[in-house]
This record gives C-alpha cells, structure tokens and sequence, in this order.
C-alpha cells in the first residue's frame, strides 16, 4: 500500500513565501480521512488538513508528509432561515456560505478579508474580523461540530459536549482532529448595504484612540495604517467604522439584497481586466514606491466622509484585485501580526514601527483592529489592538527579515502581546511558551496525547511552535 507518486506536491502559503513539497489527498467523504490516517500511520507519515490555502504562514504546510485537500468536502448540508442556523461540511468558502445565506437577510456573523477561506480553515485559525471588539471571533457563533480524530473516532463538539475539545480545537490549527462539519449561527440583516463613515487620523495615538472610542458605536471598526510615515505622522492612516442597516431603514432591500447587487467588480472603471492588475502593481512594491502611493492614499483621505456600500464590499478588501498577492514579486510577502493590550501598544508598535524604517525594512501595508478577551486554549485576543503588517521578501533581504522580526516578538512579549498562528511565520518555540505559558501548552499536549495517540497530525507550523 502506497500513495500515488504523482500526488508529491509542492504546495506553498497564502504570500507564496514558504514551500514545500507533500503528498497531496484529494478528499470527497469523511471516510476518505480516515483512510489516509490508516494509511499514514503504516507508512510512517504525519497529516495536515488544508483547505484554499489561504493561510499567511505554514499551518496548512507539511514538508514530506501528507496534505488533505479539503475542498472538495463542500456541500451546504441544512439552512434554517427562520433560525439563522446552517450546517455545512468543512470545505465550504465562505463565499458559497454568503451566497446561499445573504438573499434571505443573513449573513456570516464574523468573516475574513477574503471570501475564500473554508468554514474548517475558519474554525482551526478560529479567525476574527472588523467586529472582534463585539462579536468574538468565530469559535463563539458555532453551536457544534463534528471532528474524526486520528484514532477513527467520529465525535461532536459543542460549548457543552465535549466542551474541552471544543475549545481546545477551534483554534488549534488542526492538530488533535480534521473537523467535518460544522453548524453555525448566522447573523441577521434587513439590507444588502452597510453604513460606513471615514475619517483621517494623523498619528499612531490618533489611530488607537479613534478605535477605542468609536467601537461601542459601531458595529465594526477597522483601521489603515500608513506603515512608512515617521517622526510626528508615525502611524497615521485612517478609520472606517461600519454599522448595518436597522429593519425600514433601506426602502430598497429586496433589491439590495439580492447577489446581483454584492458581487466584486471584476474590471477596473468598468474596462481593464482586475486580474492584470497585479503585474501592474509589481515595478511599485518597492520602498520609494510604496511610501508615494501611502502618502497620496492619506492626502487623500484628509477629506472625511459617510457612504453606503455593500456587505461584500466593506468586508473583503483582500478580494478587490485577484491574485493581488503576486504583486510583491518573486520572494512573496509575509503578515506579522501582534496583539497588544490597550495600556502598551502604542508604545510597543512605536518601537516596531521605528525599528522597521532603521532596518530599512518597512511594511508595505498596516491594518489595526480593536478586540477583545476570549476563553479558547490557544487564543491570540486581549483586550486591546492588533496591527498586521505586510513585509515584501527578497532572496537578498529574507535572513535579515527573519532576525527583524524576531526583535519584534520581543518588543511584543516585553509589552504583554500574543500572536496568531495564522499569520506570523518566524514565532519560535521560545516565543510561543512564553505567551502562552507552560501550563497552556501542558493542556493542549495532553489533550494531544488522548486525540492523537500515535502522532499523525502533524504540520510545519506544529514542528516550529511546539517542538
């Protein structure tokens, strides 16, 4: 018994940075998980689960092992409209996930920057979005799902069956079961366009007061952060806080809601081709570049304003231009993302910001979000902010990245942060127990141990974090 030569791999992150090269099972049926797990175990071979892809780093990686293609699990299996509850297998998008949900007045209760992650990816990074001050991240809207462990155990979790599991998986990256499917609340809307209001802010302080402020207001809140500005403009940027539509406030909303009105444009002024437009963007993703394209976006958002605006629209910016992501250019980009509490992050992302532009090495784009507390095993949230920040890599410049960034986890553990396993690709093991704290680690492992007796799950990210 073997694998199929022709299913060896090379398959690579979100930012096309990292690679590496496995044997890749495409699954159709939860039978088919477990037969990999018998097989892997014969030949000695460890198992990830993967869905679109879309992860920054190397969680859905496994350099010589297997990689469950899970896409092609994804079948919306029951949609409630009156109760908002659908469940759906694990390789569902949460694009198919909007689309079937959206023309009835619902719509996912936290969401991405893009449309394409898979509701299992969603749940194993446990994501959060422009609402995570209010809604949590998504873990807190799922009423149950179903998981096969490594052992061939087909079992449910919920926040009362199972409960350990249950908070312990969700965000636990995949590595103590392959979720199935999950059941999922959704939230309900009365128009197919939301309420934005913008505003410039023209320092770091600015920026984090403003989210502060205006969260309790809104029922999102996002903010721009214009990553190559120093001295007294050091973190300015600007603020877009959204609020949906309340019941009789859209005259329009059987038209509104319909998917006609919410679909991305695919061309540019209604001409050019959006997919081109990242081979455009490329001669510009350079340090000069970059720093005139930020400081004509903050120009030009001096001028404050309100809008309306579709929910796919507001929500999945990173969906605007396709394959925007190749625009960085051969070496590909990575997303260091911190999270701060309240009462330090100004002053810790001073000091990553000010170090970036020393080390000649700035972020080609920041993004900040307020957020919350929550009860996961393996959870990044404070109470408090997160930055991410897009770095372009080079062969030339890689080795120096890597040491910039692990000053940066530092400057982040000095200052009580956490950090995302979805995201950053250089947390070591070191950095990893020091936020987390032993104790943490002692749990997931045991559970580990009960889930995965023999090991099979494994993924690169599982080998840099936790061994």
């Amino acid at each position: 018994m073997s694998l199929p030569l022709n299913t060896f791999t090379q398959l690579e992150n979100f930012g096309h940075s990292l690679k590496s090269t496995s044997y890749r099972v495409q699954i159709q049926r939860t039978e088919d998980i477990y037969d990999t797990f018998r097989l892997a175990k014969k030949l000695g071979l460890t198992v990830t689960a993967r869905g679109t892809g879309i992860s920054y780093n190397d969680v859905s990686l496994n350099s010589g092992g297997i990689v469950l293609d899970m896409s092609g699990m994804n079948r919306i299996l029951e949609w409630d409209t009156a109760s908002g509850v659908v469940r759906c297998e694990a390789g569902v998008t949460l694009r198919q996930l909007w689309h079937h949900v959206e023309p009835e007045g619902w719509w996912p209760p936290v969401v991405s920057g893009t449309m394409r992650t898979t509701l299992g990816g969603c749940l194993s990074a446990n994501i959060h979005g422009k609402n995570n001050f209010q809604a949590g991240p998504i873990g807190e809207h799922v009423v149950e799902f179903t998981v096969m462990l490594p052992t061939g155990a087909l079992i449910k979790c919920s926040p009362k069956k199972n409960a350990d599991l249950f908070y312990a998986m969700i965000g636990g990256f995949g590595m103590l079961g392959v979720i199935t499917s999950i059941k999922l609340k959704m939230k309900r809307i009365y128009s197919g366009l939301i309420t934005v209001d913008a505003w410039h802010v023209p320092n770091l302080s600015r920026q984090l007061s403003g989210l502060l402020e205006h969260a309790p207001d809104h029922d999102y809140i996002v903010g721009w952060l214009d990553t190559t500005a120093s001295g007294k403009s050091l973190g300015r940027g600007q603020l877009h806080a959204a609020n949906n539509l309340n019941e009789g406030e859209d005259p329009n909303a059987g038209e509104t809601l319909k998917l006609s009105h919410q679909h991305l444009p695919a061309r540019l002024f209604g001409v050019m081709p959006k997919r081109l437009l990242h081979y455009f963007m490329n001669p510009f993703l350079n340090n000069l570049g970059v720093k005139t394209i930020n400081t004509a976006k903050y120009i030009s958002s001096l001028r404050d304003h309100s809008f309306r605006q579709s929910h796919a629209e507001y929500h999945f910016l990173l969906d605007y231009v396709p394959d925007w992501e190749r625009s960085f250019g051969r070496g590909g980009l990575i997303q260091y993302q911190s999270f701060l509490p309240k009462e330090t992050a100004e002053s810790a992302w001073r000091e990553i910001l000010q170090l970036s532009h020393k080390r000649g090495l700035p972020s080609y784009l920041g993004v900040t979000k307020r957020h919350r507390p929550d009860k996961f095993l393996l959870s990044h949230a404070v109470d408090g902010f997160s930055l991410a920040m897009d770095f372009k890599v080079t062969d030339r410049n890689r080795a120096k990245m890597s040491g910039m960034l692990q000053e940066f986890d530092r400057i982040v553990l000095s200052a009580g942060g956490r950090f995302y396993f979805a995201k950053n690709s250089e947390t070591s093991a070191e950095t990893t127990e020091a936020f987390l704290g032993m104790a943490t680690i002692a749990k997931f492992k045991k559970l580990k141990k009960r889930c995965d007796p023999n090991g099979l799950l494994e993924s690169d990210l599982y080998r840099r974090i936790f061994k």
